[in-house]
């Protein structure tokens, strides 16, 4: 988690990633793609314009140090040339607390009215006790939820707090990775990566349209040349009824006979009692429909491509 202050902290992030966040209003924020000079995707990122004086950004634990090396290299740059920019990486850790009790849950905790907290907006606050937390009406689970950011020396404190509402129950990655797949969003490191584009990747709702017009982000010629040209393979969600959940990650089984493809996430979806799987195929056969077949373990499985999400999601709007 990281702080962006100075005059030009929007023009720095914007040199970086594919979003308008000159857009931003005031406690709002945004997905969006850290790319590339090829058009690949570095991290995804959330950027929230947090503040008067700053952006307030997320980046994945797991690309933490690279993301983190590229904003400093930049700000050197610019820097360099003159302009105003400093980075300030927070100590807090990242609570998620997702599902349909949440808000129920999280009110009696906040002085803040949850119902006027949309999708995608945050607040500065306490929660439960807690001061200096960030309730971000967000997390990756397709659920309604929020993370807080709360410092770490009393995020085993809060997390205790929020264990002994009778609703709610920790959690981990694999529950995480199910509702996410279930909702259809893509994990970093499996379903897009450095060699994977905005544009194969199904992720072009991602790019400002002040953004594209101007071309003025990492790849931008590569992206939006593909923009153009259609690219030649297509992210294809996938559910099956047989008894094979398709692997993730490296390695991954392919789609055959119909397509060449490659899996790059499966699991036994709770919510629908199926296989459901994330991955890659020949653009001519990624319409839902499609026939394909999976090879799980040597055995090969039917599944059906079908649309996204898998599960309707339950983001929240203020009305």
């Amino acid at each position: 988690q990281t702080r962006v202050y100075g005059r030009d902290r929007v023009r720095f992030m914007e040199s970086l990633v594919v979003g308008d966040i000159a857009e931003l209003k005031l406690g709002q924020g945004t997905l969006t793609l850290l790319t590339n000079e090829r058009g690949g995707i570095v991290d995804d990122l959330i950027v929230t314009n947090a503040a008067e004086d700053h952006l307030y950004v997320v980046s994945n634990a797991g690309c933490a140090d690279k993301d983190l090396a590229i904003m400093r290299d930049r700000v050197a740059e610019l820097q360099a040339a003159g302009d105003d920019i400093h980075l300030e990486v927070l100590d807090n850790a990242l609570l998620a607390l997702q599902g349909p009790f949440m808000a129920r849950v999280l009110q009696a905790g906040l002085s803040d009215d949850l119902a006027k907290l949309s999708f995608m907006t945050s607040v500065y606050t306490t929660v439960f006790g807690v001061p200096g937390c960030r309730v971000t009406r967000c997390g990756y689970t397709g659920e309604d939820g929020v993370e807080i950011s709360v410092p770490a020396r009393q995020a085993v404190e809060l997390a205790e707090r929020l264990l002994d509402v009778p609703e709610v129950w920790p959690a981990g990655l694999a529950a995480r990775d199910s509702l996410r797949l279930e909702a259809g969003l893509c994990l970093y490191g499996n379903d897009i990566d450095e060699t994977t584009t905005p544009a194969e990747a199904g992720l072009l709702w991602t790019l400002g349209k002040r953004r594209r017009a101007a071309m003025d982000f990492p790849g931008a010629a590569v992206i939006m040349a593909q923009v153009k040209e259609k690219p030649k393979r297509k992210p294809a969600p996938m559910a099956g009824e047989g008894a094979g959940a398709a692997a993730a990650g490296p390695g991954s089984p392919p789609c055959v006979p119909t397509s060449p493809g490659t899996v790059t996430s499966g699991c036994p979806s709770p919510s629908l009692g199926k296989n459901i799987a994330m991955g890659y195929v020949e653009a001519a056969h990624s319409r839902a429909g499609t026939a394909l077949t999976v090879e799980v373990r040597k055995k090969q499985h039917p599944a059906l491509v079908t649309k996204m999400p898998f599960v309707p999601t339950q983001y929240y709007m203020a009305k």
